[in-house]
């Protein structure tokens, strides 16, 4: 993957990339003894003057690559100082934002599966590397409350007022440590007592997240974005069903129907969105982009076996050709078209800037995004991948951490929620098992 950021270059980024211009804030010195020697003449790069037998792109990836390892770096070990002794991670309260400190909020499952879910991405096990002792406690954290949590309760905890809560949606603790603890199975051996827990744990989960959806489709107890707690809920379930957990097909395609809604006559509607266009059609793509993904690999096939000539061309008629019904072809060409649209719509600088700074939900619509581009099986990834984490990059705070300026404002989740974009192309086998839907 060559992805370029070159002096010369940032005005471009700066139209795709919000409002922040992606330069780096402090200078970047790479160890010196694993450098690789480009010889190129920084007078010359910033130019954009021609440098016989200098390679500009590999010169600038190496630049762009390390920069963004060293704020994956950071970012990690501050996530790690702030997990509290009991294994968990606190966003804090909704009516006291004031209070910063990880030490001196209480944990809470959210942001405890957002803070775990970004330490298996960056590398993290629960056997065999640096920080597992840490991990152990973090799993054990999201199981206890899983384990203790009435079966007849919609949520795994009592709390009440958290920033995820207030912000995403009242029941986004139960849904967020399913897709924890889903990811967690794949790092565990299968006769291993811990397994076991971990996989009654998600079941438990999903039939609480089923339990949880109203008639549209949605998940009760939205919050001040409801459509995203709604779309974390697809998320979750698609992952679930992904690792033989028993998922209820009509409540999954309920889920995914509840996003479409929010796209009519061509316009995507912001009811359920705090009226931020960005956090609707985020949800929308992440929602639609399984079958994105199915209409491609059906009209792949299709070319392949000689029933249609040109498999780029999404037409009810081609999708009717490669053996699909009527009513199938007309939902999936629709659902194609609108997913198209949302991930066009999510990247648009108009639409990014949304207040003219980042909340916690303008990190969570990024990942939504990128997650979307990537399961529908979108090259444009790469492309939204290289803005996004330039501007991470460069709005990271100086002890390694991020933090909302309104809304989620809490350093935890929007620490947790950044490094899961920032490495979200090393868990690109996972984004595969849910578009293909297998284990």
């Amino acid at each position: 993957m060559k992805i370029l950021i070159t002096l010369a270059g940032t005005a471009a980024i700066a139209g795709t990339a919000l409002f922040f211009l992606p330069t780096f804030k402090t200078p970047l010195i790479p160890d010196q003894s694993k450098e690789k020697k480009h010889n190129a003449c920084v007078m010359r790069t910033i130019f954009n003057e021609p440098q016989p037998g200098v390679n500009l792109a590999a010169y600038s990836e190496d630049f762009r690559r390390a920069k963004i390892d060293s704020s994956m770096s950071s970012g990690k070990n501050w996530l790690l100082k702030a997990q509290a002794p009991n294994g968990g991670w606190g966003a804090g309260s909704h009516n006291r934002q004031d209070i910063t400190d990880p030490g001196k909020v209480q944990q809470d499952p959210a942001s405890t599966a957002m803070s775990m879910m970004a330490l298996f991405r960056l590398g993290e096990k629960p056997i065999g590397t640096t920080n597992s002792a840490a991990i152990q406690k973090g799993i054990d954290f999201l199981l206890q409350c899983v384990e203790q949590s009435p079966e007849n309760a919609l949520n795994i905890t009592s709390l009440t007022g958290t920033q995820p809560q207030v912000k995403l949606g009242q029941n986004i603790d139960v849904i967020l440590a399913s897709q924890c603890l889903t990811g967690i199975m794949h790092q565990l051996n299968d006769n291993d007592p811990v397994y076991t827990r971990v996989k009654n744990a998600v079941q438990k989960c999903v039939n609480k997240i089923q339990k949880a959806q109203d008639l549209t489709g949605a998940t009760k107890g939205g919050g001040w974005a409801p459509v995203l707690q709604s779309a974390f809920a697809v998320n979750a379930l698609e992952l679930a069903e992904a690792n033989d957990i028993k998922v209820d097909s009509v409540k999954l395609k309920a889920a995914r129907n509840y996003q479409k809604k929010n796209f009519e006559n061509g316009n995507a509607r912001t009811d359920d969105a705090a009226g931020v266009l960005l956090y609707s059609v985020s949800g929308n793509a992440r929602a639609t982009a399984k079958e994105k993904r199915r209409v491609k690999e059906v009209l792949k096939v299709a070319k392949e076996q000689g029933r249609i000539k040109d498999d780029k061309e999404v037409t009810i008629e081609n999708l009717q050709q490669a053996g699909l019904s009527v009513n199938e072809s007309q939902e999936l060409a629709a659902t194609y078209k609108m997913n198209s649209y949302a991930n066009g719509r999510a990247q648009d600088k108009s639409v990014l800037t949304g207040y003219g700074n980042n909340g916690g939900e303008e990190f969570v619509s990024f990942l939504l995004t990128g997650e979307s581009l990537i399961i529908g099986g979108d090259d444009e990834w790469k492309k939204w991948y290289e803005s996004t984490s330039a501007i991470l990059a460069n709005i990271q705070n100086g002890d390694g951490s991020w933090r909302g300026h309104h809304c989620i404002t809490s350093p935890v989740f929007c620490t947790a929620t950044c490094l899961l974009i920032l490495g979200i192309d090393k868990d690109l086998a996972q984004y595969e098992r849910i578009s293909i839907g297998k284990k």
